[in-house]
């Protein structure tokens, strides 16, 4: 995303470019933290005593997808963004038995912001990043101080029919049910889910997905067909997600690609029923938004953060 793209962004916007992020010269540091016996890796950047903010990436990513987005970020704001455990270069230690669901992830990654210092912090969610952010929220209320979802699901009304095998997966855990979901880890169905709906498909760096498929080469299916399992778990858990927006009103923004194929737009209205502070925007995109609409998200969060989010 270069200087550039942002300013014309900016203009078509109507939006005045925050002046620190005009410049974006800050260093994106990578590292690894223990969290025990899981090696989380992470990006990290801008000042110490920043607001901070916690970016979490979603199924068939990784930290990779906010690799233009927080050198913006860090200008104003302590970004940090950990590869989730099963993607990425996080990886356990031999040794050490991780059971890959939802709750399990949630917890090492809220024990990393501890070990990370992160008293209070907003989160950009996606994907299944949502989930992992969700249960962050609902645990530590009074440490979010503003969410950022990018197509992050939070209603039922949100998941697209192309949920199907999977709810009967989770109704039905069978070896046989259970199967029928391998297909959405191959190279091509992951390559799909960053082009479908995309208007133009040139704008996707075929490293993103490619690198999303590799790392499930590396670390292995077993662990993305466990969370593909296990994701029912978080449709059960939003009633108590809506009672967390309905009591602490958080400052939300989402910001959405209209065509996703798994998470409808309903679902992005939907966060103003329990939240009448959610602000909500549509992108003409798919899944992926920010490959495509990297810009127009950074430009938006900016303003959104700096209205909302301060020292």
């Amino acid at each position: 995303m270069s200087l550039k793209s942002l300013l014309l962004v900016a203009a078509t916007l109507g939006t005045a470019l925050p002046a620190a992020a005009a410049e974006p010269d800050s260093e994106i540091h990578y590292r690894t933290a223990d969290i025990r016996g899981v090696n989380v890796f992470y990006r990290e950047a801008g000042p110490a005593d920043a607001p901070a903010v916690l970016l979490l990436h979603g199924f068939g990513a990784s930290s990779h997808m906010f690799r233009d987005l927080i050198p913006v970020l860090a200008q104003r704001y302590r970004v940090i963004a950990p590869d989730l455990p099963g993607f990425g270069q996080t990886t356990v230690e031999p040794g050490v038995a991780f059971d890959y669901t939802f709750d399990n992830v949630a917890s090492v990654i809220d024990a990393f912001t501890v070990a990370k210092g992160l008293d209070r912090y907003a989160i950009y969610v996606f994907d299944y990043g949502a989930p992992v952010g969700w249960r962050l929220a609902v645990a530590n209320p009074t440490k979010i101080t503003a969410i950022v979802s990018q197509n992050g699901n939070a209603y039922e009304e949100g998941l697209s029919a192309g949920w199907a095998d999977m709810r009967k997966a989770w109704a039905e855990p069978t070896a046989e049910n259970r199967e029928a979901l391998r297909r959405f880890n191959t190279p091509d169905m992951i390559k799909w889910q960053y082009t479908e709906g995309v208007r133009d498909t040139s704008l996707i760096a075929p490293e993103s997905y490619q690198l999303a498929s590799a790392a499930i080469a590396r670390i292995g299916v077993e662990p993305q067909m466990d969370l593909l399992l296990d994701y029912g778990s978080n449709v059960r858990q939003y009633p108590q997600l809506h009672a967390f927006f309905r009591q602490y009103q958080p400052p939300t923004l989402a910001i959405w690609g209209k065509n996703d194929p798994f998470f409808l737009p309903a679902g992005a209205d939907a966060f103003k029923r329990d939240n009448p502070r959610a602000e909500v925007r549509f992108l003409d995109t798919g899944h992926f938004a920010i490959e495509t609409h990297g810009g127009e998200i950074a430009v938006r969060m900016m303003e959104f953060l700096d209205r909302n989010v301060s020292r």
